[in-house]
């Protein structure tokens, strides 16, 4: 019994109501997903870590802002945010080698921001065996196996994903996610129904966009292709197919980003 309290109490995220608190609000901002959220998310993430060092997954989580940083195209020091961000990610690993909540966005940072793929591996990998029903852990993972080349396996954790956790409030990143890994595979009507899922969430999504005018061009669909392209550049008149890299990082593979490039020349995008 006394080891099993030690081992409850180890799995508290942090004695400080302070801390806790910061913590919530940082939760609720990072899932605006907007540049002035993502800024507000990191200062209330790194107040919780002031009020508590030991926190493991405030850590984590203010690792994961920077992977939604990059992914939003919001970075303006990228040397230091990069930084940043493996100090907080190498941290929350440290700290909650036992938390499967700190150890996957640690992961996904350490992939998306750092490319350490490798270490990325380990730690969400270990999330998902730690909290089997915990959906970012799920989802982070089948981003760095896509990342690592292995997309059939990035697609079952994409869906594993979004069966556990069907109504939070991020499951546009998952569709998304979904979206990116069966167009790497091919799968471009189905990469479409995804992405087009993502969009009925979050019309302004930049990143499910990017796959919907993609996926319609590669799969037939013209006309459909060619508005989504219209609402881009609505949305982002400098996206070009020069910088659309810069638009879509997801796709970090080459060759991945290879057909990307040329859906989305397909669809209308200018070069």
């Amino acid at each position: 019994m006394e080891q099993a309290e030690l081992q409850r109490s180890k799995r508290k995220p942090t004695e400080s109501l302070d801390a806790y608190d910061y913590y919530l609000r940082g939760l609720s901002a990072v899932h605006e997903w907007s540049q002035a959220g993502n800024i507000e998310a990191i200062s209330w993430f790194k107040q919780a870590i002031e009020r508590d060092p030991n926190f493991a997954a405030a850590y984590g989580f203010a690792a994961r802002c920077y992977s939604q940083r990059k992914a939003g195209g919001w970075m303006i020091d990228p040397a230091h945010d990069t930084a940043d961000a493996e100090r907080l990610s190498r941290r929350a690993a440290e700290l909650g080698w036992g938390d499967a909540l700190a150890l996957c966005t640690a992961g996904v940072a350490l992939a998306f921001v750092v490319g350490d793929l490798d270490s990325a591996m380990t730690l969400t990998d270990r999330a998902v065996a730690l909290n089997p029903n915990l959906d970012l852990a799920w989802h982070f993972s089948g981003w760095v196996k896509l990342w690592s080349g292995h997309s059939e396996e990035a697609i079952e954790r994409f869906e594993h994903a979004i069966r556990l956790s069907p109504n939070v409030p991020h499951k546009f990143t998952m569709q998304d996610a979904m979206a990116a890994a069966l167009f790497v595979t091919g799968r471009y009507d189905e990469a479409f129904t995804s992405s087009k899922a993502a969009l009925r969430e979050k019309p302004d999504f930049i990143l499910a966009l990017c796959i919907a005018a993609a996926s319609a061009a590669l799969c037939g669909r013209p006309a459909e292709a060619k508005e989504i392209i219209a609402r881009l550049l609505k949305l982002e008149p400098s996206s070009r197919i020069s910088n659309v890299h810069e638009k879509y990082p997801e796709l970090r593979r080459p060759e991945h980003f290879a057909k990307l490039a040329e859906g989305l020349r397909s669809a209308g995008l200018p070069e």
